[in-house]
């Protein structure tokens, strides 16, 4: 089957995780995002994945909690890693090869991230996770995403959600929010459709990296859209 591209990152952020929990891992959940990404391996495609923490702590939150907001990022950043670590098991348990990088040097649980080891990875069809962030504080894993996609040269940012794209308001809230079909760059910025931070936005933009966001919770959206199906909202 001929697909749209040839190499991906998918960001989940760590809330999708949640399921309808308040916090915490839903094992419905994590085990719905592998069987997705099991149809999507059978596609010969490459794929590199970055997971939020969001689900387990948040370093921005904590800091207006009165944590330091160094070490609440640093906690955020190691919620990732067990974020990664039981998505990993869902896809090894269906036959995936994966790999786990941390950008946080932790040998006993994950590689160190490194780009050369991390695309030879890909190459051999295993499927790279890439967890703590950037591995600094005040960054976030939106950058985190593009960044990593930027480096391993991935033709796109597929950013799965629990709402079907981008909308000029809450859908969640709001039952006549419009979608866009297409955006700009700039669109996304001048409008604060906060579809991703500033910092991930502008390194997409200046590397000329499309970000495609999906209703990750649909039965089969992303082998679809990888298929050339006109699904969610196309940021270039």
């Amino acid at each position: 089957m001929k697909t749209r591209f040839k190499r991906i990152l998918l960001k989940l952020s760590g809330e999708s995780l949640m399921g309808d929990k308040s916090f915490g891992i839903d094992s419905d959940i994590v085990d719905h995002i592998a069987d997705e990404i099991l149809k999507v391996t059978k596609l010969n495609i490459e794929i590199g994945i970055v997971i939020g923490g969001g689900n387990i702590y948040r370093g921005l939150s904590a800091s207006q909690q009165g944590v330091d907001r160094v070490t609440g990022d640093t906690m955020g950043m190691l919620a990732t890693v067990i974020n990664s670590l039981a998505l990993q098991n869902a896809l090894e348990k269906r036959g995936i090869f994966t790999r786990i990088q941390s950008a946080i040097k932790m040998d006993e649980v994950a590689e160190p991230f490194l780009l050369r080891r991390a695309v030879r990875h890909l190459e051999k069809k295993r499927v790279v996770i890439f967890s703590a962030g950037t591995g600094s504080p005040y960054f976030t894993t939106d950058t985190a995403a593009a960044l990593r996609a930027v480096e391993i040269k991935a033709d796109i940012i597929l950013k799965g959600t629990r709402v079907n794209g981008v909308y000029d308001s809450d859908p969640e809230k709001n039952k006549n929010a419009k979608m866009y079909k297409n955006l700009s760059y700039l669109d996304v910025l001048e409008k604060d459709l906060r579809v991703m931070d500033l910092t991930a936005i502008t390194l997409c933009q200046e590397n000329k990296l499309p970000i495609l966001v999906f209703n990750m919770n649909v039965k089969s959206n992303l082998k679809n859209l990888l298929t050339g199906k006109k699904v969610g909202t196309i940021i270039s």
